[in-house]
């Protein structure tokens, strides 16, 4: 019987099993977590023919090494980057056979800064509240890889699609986020919400799963202290003492005291996962549902 295992060679920076994500459990104060890109995560699962909901590799910046134990089929996509097979060029953003014990490089983002990586039959760590996602805020879920670490491997469910390279959309080169106003808008002066509007940002680097932070002008409150803690909810926008807007993504803890200016758009929220320090980001002022 073939050992369905995945070796782990060259962990990377930062990379973890994600899938769809742990919803419902924030009256108990866990985040969805799951995917940042979760177009791009469902589609390289789609590549190998795995279910949407099949846990997956999200790597961050400079990919990873990895050796399956048996033959397997990978796609990889999200962040554009090298792949290879046992030194040799293979595809990104296409079904990729590669044998058993043969070494598969996934390499340092080209553009963006999350890469997906499907094997067919899934990554199959333990589920912890329905989802083997990391969590990297409450710790649920496996730990982030390490080199060494071996992952099990689902049974394949489905063959592969026959196609040559699927495509994605590209990185962000500019960032536009539409944000519904409220619920804390109160909170600033109308100088402050003119400026979070119009106003240019930027990326900040110390933006993680927890929250795309950015840099730019500091948005004056027009309310002095602080709101008692109050329900999080994903792609809201929570604006610290310093006045730089922090918009939550999916580790993204579930109660806060800072005001929120506003919440963005979920559709917007795959491209937040892909913008690099430095890139463009402006707030877009859009009417409730």
């Amino acid at each position: 019987m073939s050992d369905r295992a995945l070796a782990v060679v060259r962990a990377g920076a930062l990379t973890t099993v994600q899938d769809r994500g742990r919803p419902g459990h924030a009256h108990l104060g866990v985040p969805r977590s799951g995917a940042l890109d979760a177009p791009a995560a469902a589609l390289v699962n789609r590549l190998v023919g795995n279910p949407a909901d099949a846990a997956v590799l999200e790597t961050t910046l400079n990919g990873c090494t990895l050796r399956p134990r048996s033959a397997v089929t990978v796609a990889v996509g999200g962040a554009p980057c090298p792949v290879s097979v046992d030194g040799r060029p293979a595809a990104w953003g296409a079904p990729v056979p590669v044998p058993a014990g043969a070494l598969l490089e996934v390499g340092p983002a080209l553009r963006g800064v999350r890469s997906y990586v499907a094997v067919s039959g899934g990554i199959a760590v333990e589920p912890v509240l329905g989802s083997r996602s990391t969590d990297l805020l409450s710790g649920l879920g496996p730990a982030p890889l390490a080199d060494g670490t071996v992952l099990p491997l689902g049974h394949v469910l489905a063959p592969h699609p026959r196609v040559d390279v699927a495509p994605q959309p590209a990185p962000p080169s500019e960032l536009v986020l539409r944000v519904t106003p409220g619920p804390r808008d109160d909170w600033f002066t109308p100088a402050a919400i003119r400026t979070f509007t119009s106003r240019a940002y930027r990326v900040s680097p110390m933006s993680n799963r927890i929250g795309l932070r950015t840099e730019g002008p500091a948005l004056e409150r027009a309310r002095p202290g602080e709101l008692p803690s109050e329900g999080m909810v994903l792609g809201a926008v929570q604006v610290p003492p310093d006045g730089r807007p922090v918009v939550f993504l999916a580790d993204h803890p579930t109660t806060g005291g800072y005001p929120v200016i506003g919440v963005v758009r979920p559709a917007d929220l795959p491209a937040a996962a892909q913008a690099v320090p430095g890139t463009p980001v402006r707030f877009t002022a859009v009417r409730r549902r």
